[in-house]
């Protein structure tokens, strides 16, 4: 199987080559960011379940003092929440000053993911390309043969030449099937920090209204 894979490999001709490299890169960012989202959602999930008891007990002094030295998305914007909570005259002013901060994590949670797609069309082209120049050189060798020759080594050519597209789908297609896990687990934690935000900002203003 592997004396086959290297003979496919070669018979593709050079531009198996930058496909490969595509490939390669492409799966450097699909790991660095399944890491990076992976580990973004269970920081989120913790801090969340720390704060919520303080929010509820009504120690925001407690709850800003461990967000403001967290680095996490999600800590940022509740810090940012409890910041503005004591100068806020509605409910408008806090969501404001937290989607404002949410608006900076989001970049950071999206980063490099839509290059996943686009390495993928990459590849299918570069396949492409391949079997169109694999082809022109195979008509252009059998046009200088004896005729009896020209349907076998016709056939041959192109089924060399048809190797670049097969592995241009075959790197295309596993990275746009994670390119579509990233985007919905990106989707999920900003799904997961709006409703935190709104979590976030009822309490205060239960515990606002009272006093009001």
């Amino acid at each position: 199987m592997f004396t086959s894979i290297i003979r496919f490999f070669q018979d593709g001709g050079s531009f198996m080559y930058p496909i490969m490299i595509v490939l390669a890169i492409g799966l450097a960012i699909a790991i660095e960011r399944y890491i990076y989202l992976t580990i973004a959602k269970r920081n989120n999930r913790k801090v969340l379940s720390a704060l919520l008891p303080l929010l509820q007990k009504g120690d925001y002094q407690q709850a800003y003092n461990d967000t403001a030295t967290s680095k996490l998305a999600v800590s940022r914007m509740l810090s940012q929440g409890l910041s503005r909570y004591k100068s806020a005259t509605n409910r408008d002013d806090i969501e404001a000053a937290i989607e404002e901060s949410m608006l900076e994590a989001i970049p950071r949670l999206e980063k490099r993911t839509h290059y996943l797609a686009t390495f993928a069309n990459i590849a299918t082209l570069l396949g492409l390309l391949g079997t169109i120049i694999g082809l022109i050189k195979a008509f252009t060798a059998v046009a200088q043969v004896d005729p009896a020759m020209k349907a076998e080594i016709l056939s041959t050519s192109i089924s060399v030449a048809m190797n670049t597209t097969a592995f241009g789908l075959m790197v295309a297609i596993p990275l746009l099937l994670i390119y579509a896990i990233l985007q919905t687990k990106t989707t999920e934690i900003i799904d997961s920090l709006e409703m935190a935000t709104v979590k976030f900002v009822n309490l205060l203003m239960q515990r606002k209204s009272p006093s009001a």
